[in-house]
């Protein structure tokens, strides 16, 4: 499929595939939506130490945001971004991250995220432990064994099997008791789905171009 690197409203890029005109994260703000969704909306619910699970690793915009923020809260982070299908290494060089969010001297850290094998851990400093698991969404089995999950998949549009009651029961499945989800979407069959996984849903205020999102809560 053809794909390209597109400038969004806040300057930061991301990956826009033309065949299917879906973009891995906003036109109207690659940057501005991972902190609305993802940090806002999910990481500052947490305090001290805690696993998150991203579901589509894809630019790595969320992880790396993820670490620049442990960095500022002092937090002690386990995270395990899943992705089935990894961007090319011609395609994270165009990835302007680390200048837009003014984090240049960790551009290695943004390096060794998409470097670094796949299936393996690495410790990138004392606190933030680092897995990139290569692996397809329907075949994740992990039980009580994380805080937080960034659900980043394609749209529903593109990949309605990805929003399914089945994935989401397998999402509750791998939170903790009292474990958080939080995505970009806002389909009422999405949010169904997630009802009938089990969980407690919130509809809160969507990022730029959005009007909700949701955040669901395992009971």
């Amino acid at each position: 499929m053809n794909r390209k690197i597109i400038t969004t409203e806040d300057g930061s890029v991301t990956i826009h595939i033309e065949d299917l005109d879906e973009s891995y994260h906003s036109k109207h703000g690659a940057i501005q939506e991972a902190y609305h969704v993802f940090i806002r909306s999910g990481l500052d619910l947490f305090s001290n130490e805690l696993a998150i699970l991203e579901i589509g690793f894809g630019t790595g915009l969320n992880a790396f945001i993820t670490y620049l923020e442990h960095l500022k809260r002092g937090l002690k982070i386990k995270y395990v971004g899943v992705e089935a299908f990894p961007i090319q290494e011609n395609e994270v060089v165009q990835l302007n991250y680390v200048g837009q969010l003014q984090a240049l001297e960790y551009k290695e850290v943004f390096k060794t995220m998409h470097k670094m094998p796949w299936n393996q851990n690495m410790q990138l400093d004392e606190t933030f432990e680092f897995t990139k698991r290569q692996q397809f969404f329907q075949d994740i089995n992990d039980e009580a064994a994380f805080d937080l999950i960034y659900f980043d998949a394609f749209g529903f549009t593109i990949q309605p099997e990805l929003w399914s009651e089945a994935i989401f029961e397998k999402m509750y499945k791998a939170l903790l008791p009292k474990g958080v989800l939080v995505t970009y979407a806002c389909r009422t069959s999405i949010k169904n789905a997630m009802l009938k996984a089990g969980f407690k849903i919130e509809k809160l205020p969507g990022a730029p171009g959005k009007r909700e999102m949701l955040r669901a809560t395992k009971l």
